[in-house]
This record gives C-alpha cells, sequence and structure tokens, in this order.
C-alpha cells in the first residue's frame, strides 16, 4: 500500500473514535445520549432536506461536508457543552490543538482542505458556513423538544441562555428561526425553560 491510501485509511479508522464521544443531548423519545458521529450524520441529511430555507443559495455539498467533519476534533478536544460557560473558555484553543492533531495525519492536500473547511465554519462568514451553523443549532433544538426539554431542565438552562445560541440561526435561515422560536416559546410555556 503507498503512503497516501495508507495515511487516508489511518484518518478513516481515526475518526471512527467520534461514535464514542457522546454529548450532552438525548436521542429523540428519551432515547440514550447521542454520539458526535450521530449529530453529524443527522445535521448532514437534515441540511439537505431543508436547504430551500437557507438565507442565500448555498453549495449543499459543501454544507454537508462541514456538518460531517466539524466535530472531528472532539476526538481529542472532548464535547463542549453549548451552555457550559467554563467550558466554552477553553474550547477554541483545545480544539485548534486538536485540528493540528488529526488533520495531520493525512496527507498534506487533505488536511489543508478539511482545516481549511473547519476554519470557514467555524468563522461564521459564509453562506455556507452560516447554514451549517443554523443545522448544528436546530438539531439538538428538535430532539430537546422531542423529549420534553429534559435536557434543558436538566442543565437547568434558561430560556435566555437558549435564545443566544439560537439567535445565529437567524444567520442562516430566517425562516428556521421562526420554528426555532416556536419551540422555546412552547418550552417556556410548558416549564421546560426557566425564564
Amino acid at each position: 500500500m503507498d503512503e497516501r491510501l495508507k495515511k487516508q485509511l489511518d484518518f478513516a479508522l481515526e475518526i471512527d473514535k467520534e461514535k464514542n464521544i457522546f454529548r450532552q443531548t438525548h436521542l429523540s423519545g428519551h432515547g440514550r445520549n447521542e454520539n458526535d458521529a450521530e449529530h453529524a450524520w443527522h445535521m448532514a441529511v437534515m441540511a439537505y432536506l431543508l436547504r430551500e430555507y437557507a438565507n442565500e443559495e448555498v453549495d449543499i455539498a459543501k454544507v454537508m461536508l462541514m456538518c460531517l467533519i466539524h466535530d472531528i476534533v472532539e476526538i481529542e478536544a472532548g464535547d463542549t457543552y453549548a451552555y457550559d460557560a467554563e467550558s466554552l473558555k477553553t474550547q477554541k484553543a483545545r480544539e485548534d490543538a486538536a485540528k493540528e492533531k488529526i488533520y495531520s495525519m493525512l496527507p498534506e492536500d487533505q488536511k489543508r482542505e478539511l482545516i481549511a473547511l473547519f476554519d470557514e465554519f467555524e468563522a461564521y462568514e459564509t453562506a455556507e458556513a452560516k447554514y451549517a451553523h443554523a443545522m448544528d443549532n436546530l438539531q439538538p433544538l428538535i430532539l430537546n423538544n422531542s423529549n420534553d426539554g429534559g435536557d434543558w431542565k436538566g442543565h437547568e438552562v434558561s430560556a435566555k441562555q437558549v435564545y443566544e445560541r439560537q439567535g445565529k440561526t437567524k444567520l442562516g435561515s430566517e425562516r428556521l428561526f421562526e420554528v426555532t422560536d416556536q419551540i422555546i416559546r412552547e418550552n417556556i410555556r410548558k416549564g421546560n425553560l426557566k425564564e
């Protein structure tokens, strides 16, 4: 086997570890905690299905790839819960170190390509990044809603915190933010989110 193919296969095996990174979000219908790979797959499919609601025309293949690779760094950096203020302070440094380590397993051209895609997602400036982030926000929201706000209740998350995070959904999709707003309001009414 040549060196390029060996690196690619080694990377493919390495990213299998993403299936062992469990998130705070539970699967729908009060299931177990979801893992990062399930989250990424779900986001990518949602991005394709809901693409007509993106604020701008997007390269959907690029968006789907962003969705699929955005949490690979968590193999090294660990999952950072969206509402954990302390962990959020160190998230960028941890993920930057992880990004370099993990993507360096690839041939140089693919390393550069995936790091650029990851960085584009993190920068939140392009239409693709904004829409991919909308999926990253919407996916756990609909799961949590399906579980009667259990993750929010368990972590004592406030409506203000959810609105702060979900406000960025608007940048990728005004229409999906409308749905998000309805879900948040319903969960406030039910007492699942503190006011």
